[in-house]
């Protein structure tokens, strides 16, 4: 999630660390201000403003080009570096970026090798992965690599990426990775409820996880998953009236950081995926979605009887 997301989500609780939308790193070394940009967390110790630790996420395929940029990143002193080796985009993988790089696995070895050779030692460097291309054959192949090359915890994503995501996610397929490394792995992948993060766990052997669109579109799962664990289950962590101060303080980011025309699809993209946990959500999609005038978006999201505020 972008930061101003990292910003409001982090607030509610149950959130150990969060990773960055990728930087992408071509054939240039990016100015600091590309990752100040992106990652504004950086001008305050790498953390969100509630303590949350955030680990900024480079994409890209040349080992030399990945490791400069690693170095001049690790200046500003992030709370880890990690390497996207996930994304399934046509447009990132085209150039032979994101999930592309599975069917490399030496190459896999060359990218980490020199970006854990670039920052300081002290400095964790991890990296994102799924099961594969097509299938899932060089999985365990690729997971070895990166570890081999210095990643100190992976992230796998239980599809590949031809399944792109579409349901189910396979989560009993990481287990064998889990099993042929000796460095942590959080799972990942269509993990929309408590409910799935326990099946996850079970099935993929991993106590840690990655949570993607179902922390989006349910605000309040990182902390119910953080009161079941202790022993404090509860059907929801935050309610629609609870949800209502942050999605005001969402709409005030979104108005000091971004750009006039973008602001409106902002808030109209997050309401439309907290339709799937809150149902409330789809009458205030209604409300605002031909509406592009942002005075009249605020309004009729803040100030109509229909949308009534916490308070």
């Amino acid at each position: 999630m972008d930061a101003t997301l990292r910003e409001v989500l982090t607030r509610i609780g149950g959130v150990d660390r969060c990773v960055s939308e990728f930087i992408r790193v071509s054939d240039s070394l990016l100015p600091d201000r590309v990752f100040l940009r992106l990652v504004p967390e950086l001008l305050q110790r790498g953390c969100t403003a509630t303590g949350v630790p955030v680990r900024p996420q480079l994409l890209g395929s040349d080992p030399v080009c990945l490791a400069e940029n690693a170095a001049r990143l690790a200046a500003l002193s992030p709370a880890g570096i990690d390497l996207n080796f996930g994304c399934p985009a046509k447009v990132v993988n085209r150039h032979g970026g994101g999930a592309a790089l599975l069917a490399e696995p030496e190459l896999l070895h060359r990218i980490v090798s020199a970006v854990r050779r670039a920052v300081p030692a002290d400095l964790p460097v991890s990296a994102k992965m799924r099961l594969g291309l097509e299938d899932d054959h060089l999985a365990v192949d690729c997971a070895r690599a990166l570890v081999d090359g210095g990643a100190a915890e992976l992230v796998v994503h239980a599809r590949t990426k031809a399944q792109g995501y579409r349901p189910p996610a396979y989560w009993d397929r990481i287990r064998p990775l889990r099993e042929a490394v000796r460095v942590p792995i959080v799972a990942n992948g269509e993990i929309w409820t408590v409910a799935d993060a326990v099946r996850c766990r079970a099935e993929s052997g991993c106590e840690d996880l990655m949570l993607g669109r179902g922390a989006v579109a349910d605000p309040g799962l990182p902390l119910a998953l953080a009161l079941h664990d202790a022993d404090q289950p509860g059907a929801s962590a935050l309610d629609w009236a609870a949800l209502q101060p942050l999605l005001r303080l969402f709409w005030q980011l979104v108005g000091e950081r971004m750009e006039h025309r973008h602001r409106a699809g902002r808030l109209k993209q997050w309401l439309y995926l907290l339709r799937r946990r809150h149902p409330e959500a789809q009458d205030a999609y209604d409300r605002i979605r031909t509406v592009t005038d942002l005075t009249e978006i605020g309004r009729l999201m803040f100030e109509s009887p229909a949308a009534p505020l916490a308070c």
